[in-house]
């Protein structure tokens, strides 16, 4: 099961990783003509903030871990993305994009694995 979650860790720290860039680097009116389409309810620092902090996350997924340097860090990473996947499955269910929603509600049940493995059985501290 440790492999599963480093390797399940590792697919949403890519994903996030880049997504997190994308929201960082490209101008709020580019991200919603690309289908970003919530981003228009919201302000650019807000957009780039959120992408911040998935970038972050990403990070923390992997990082901590790979140097045993606080590996705590990674379930707190995890619970990171969970929230932030809490918040974005509600925005695009308020906004009916179904598309968007099967996939957050995805990255959520990922990220929320990666908190269960790392906070209970397969903790990097056992």
């Amino acid at each position: 099961m440790n492999i599963v979650l480093w390797i399940v860790a590792a697919l949403l720290a890519v994903v996030f990783l880049g997504v997190g860039l994308m929201k960082v680097t490209r101008p709020k009116e580019k991200l919603v003509a690309s289908g970003l389409g919530w981003a228009e309810t919201w302000s650019a620092g807000t957009v780039k903030l959120i992408g911040a902090l998935e970038v972050l996350a990403a990070v923390g997924l992997i990082l901590p871990a790979v140097l045993d340097i606080a590996p705590v860090l990674v379930p707190l990473a995890a619970l990171g993305l969970v929230l932030i996947m809490i918040g974005a499955v509600v925005i695009h269910a308020r906004r009916k994009e179904y598309p968007g929603l099967v996939a957050n509600i995805v990255l959520l049940v990922l990220s929320a694995v990666i908190l269960w493995g790392r906070l209970g059985p397969y903790s990097f501290t056992s």
